[in-house]
């Protein structure tokens, strides 16, 4: 009991802080980093540049989005990747232990995986819409055709109608000369 108790203290004692996690993700991300570049690209002036632009901004977003959960006993930290919590590292007895360049390399994977699948996802809305768009305004093109196609057959009835009128005019004073004429005959 009282080695549990003395093991218990000892933890509670040497539970890295934040900065301690930091250090060895960075050391983490360096390695990795390095690994993938001067490997594919050279050990040149450029590589080394591109790196460092690479490590900075990974630090900058561990600054802004890295969070401790601390257990007494022992600490976690996470960062929260598409809505999800990602457990980076885990700390006891003053060490941290980070993921290793097989996650890392992992999850890099998944970020730019869920990064092209939501501009893929927002290139296909946009092309829904365009499509919406589209068929809207030839909705639109059709119903001013027909609108317009209604008005012809319509003035054409209209026409028509006056020509009958006309005629039924023009053969009732036919019929009433043709009786006329009958009568100053008989």
């Amino acid at each position: 009991m009282v080695i549990v108790l003395l093991v218990a203290v000892l933890m509670k004692m040497t539970v890295p802080d934040k900065q301690a996690h930091k250090e060895a993700m960075m050391e983490a991300v360096n390695e990795f980093v390095e690994d993938n570049t001067v490997g594919k690209y050279g050990d040149n002036m450029l590589t080394k540049l591109g790196m460092n632009v690479v490590v900075k901004t990974i630090e900058v977003a561990l600054n802004s989005k890295l969070r401790v959960h601390d257990y007494l006993l022992f600490n976690t930290t996470y960062v929260r990747l598409n809505g999800e919590e990602q457990m980076l590292s885990l700390g006891m007895f003053g060490h941290v232990f980070t993921f290793d360049k097989e996650m890392l390399q992992e999850k890099l994977e998944e970020s730019l995986k869920a990064k092209e699948e939501a501009a893929s996802e927002k290139e296909a809305a946009k092309m829904s819409a365009r499509e919406l768009k589209k068929l809207q305004k030839e909705q639109r093109k059709r119903e001013k055709e027909l609108a317009k196609e209604q008005k012809r057959k319509e003035r054409e009835a209209r026409r028509e109608a006056k020509r009958k009128e006309r005629e039924a005019r023009k053969a009732q004073k036919e019929r009433e000369r043709e009786a006329r004429r009958k009568a100053k005959e008989a």
